[in-house]
């Protein structure tokens, strides 16, 4: 079973598109923004795991200390971006924290295609 990195990317730029555009339509734009941005961390987080895996994977090395050092800072980064949208424009934790889950989905949908789809 083969994984295409290219395809869960596009699949969570398109999940949380639509996502966000149902949440906007059922619970508004505070809501709506919460949910793209927490997709959009999803988005980046699960780049920056592939970009580590083709790094170790292609030179057998262990990264350098600035990417182990990214990876341990993204975590603050995320954190002070959750606190900034929940206080600054008052969007409920459960959306942002369902669009952080968006490249989950995206690649469990990558592996179910990968399962029953056309070999």
């Amino acid at each position: 079973m083969e994984i295409s990195q290219k395809r869960v990317l596009r699949l969570t730029l398109a999940l949380g598109a639509m996502g966000s555009v149902a949440v906007l339509a059922k619970y508004g734009w505070r809501e709506a923004l919460g949910f793209a941005v927490g997709a959009g961390l999803s988005y980046l987080s699960f780049r920056s795991w592939g970009r580590l895996a083709e790094t170790v994977g292609v030179s057998g090395k262990a990264p350098a200390m600035g990417s182990a050092v990214f990876l341990a800072l993204r975590y603050v980064l995320i954190g002070v971006a959750i606190y900034a949208i929940i206080e600054g424009l008052g969007s409920t934790p459960g959306a942002l924290i369902v669009g952080l889950l968006v490249s989950f989905a995206a690649l469990t949908l990558e592996l179910l295609w990968s399962a029953v789809g056309p070999k």
